[in-house]
């Protein structure tokens, strides 16, 4: 198994500039939440840009019929190209990357190693398709959330950088809690209990109220193996060996 880099020694900051056909989308999750605070903390710098600011004619069209016929609309280049290019004039980056279906699909060692980096570029996709000239030429990365197709690029874009941000160090009001989180070890999390320890009728596992932490830790290697087992097997040939060590 390889063990996941430690976040506390990750970089501190990053600029992410995202480009999108729908720009307000982003309004209210980038002044709440995690993504928030990151921001007010100067942890990540995050632009978004509307596409249509770099449309064609009158209407600003970014979008067109697809040759030879079918259903949906696709992306023009000339659009995109001028906006990922502009960007580049000012300063170099990282990574230029599409979210899509077909992408590499994305994991909790992605968004450690995003996460180090200075500059990227997010490019949302929307309607039927992107030309494909645009993915051949500007894009370094594709990268997918799953096997599931969802309007636009946008939410996989929030899901991504909520998905990074939060490892960088400082974000979180505790700087441990993300190194903790199901997949940093390659499985999935424990279970966690909180006041009061007797809840109609239900407790809380005996350990857990003893304030031994040795056992605690013991417990909770245990019992993260077993939910693991129980709900993600797929995941055990990556972890399985790591906690083995750790709970014999």
């Amino acid at each position: 198994m390889v063990v996941p880099e430690n976040p506390s020694q990750l970089m501190n900051a990053i600029r992410i500039d995202v480009i999108s056909v729908i720009p307000r989308f982003f309004d209210s999750p980038l002044d709440n939440g995690l993504l928030s605070i990151a921001r007010k903390k100067n942890h990540a710098e995050i632009h978004v840009h509307n596409l249509h600011d770099f449309g064609l004619g009158k209407y600003r069209q970014v979008d067109d019929s697809p040759f030879g016929g079918g259903a949906g609309m696709v992306l023009r280049p000339e659009p995109v190209f001028a906006c990922v290019e502009a960007l580049q004039t000012e300063r170099e980056y990282d990574e230029v990357i599409f979210l899509s279906p077909d992408g590499t699909l994305f994991d909790q060692q992605m968004a450690n190693r995003f996460s180090r980096m200075h500059n990227l570029i997010i490019l949302c996709g929307h309607y039927k398709a992107v030309d494909e000239r645009i993915r051949q030429n500007l894009i370094t990365m594709e990268i997918s959330m799953g096997d599931v197709v969802v309007s636009g690029g946008e939410i996989p874009a929030l899901f991504f950088m909520d998905a990074l941000v939060r490892v960088i160090p400082g974000v979180l009001g505790d700087s441990e809690s993300a190194l903790t989180d199901s997949f940093q070890t390659g499985i999935l999390d424990c279970a966690y209990y909180t006041r009061p320890a007797k809840f109609r009728g239900l407790t809380v596992p005996d350990v857990l109220l003893t304030g031994h932490h040795c056992r605690i830790e013991q417990w909770r290697s245990e019992n993260a193996l077993k939910r693991t087992i129980e709900r993600r097997p797929d995941l055990l040939d990556q972890g399985f060996l790591e906690l083995k060590k750790k709970i014999t």
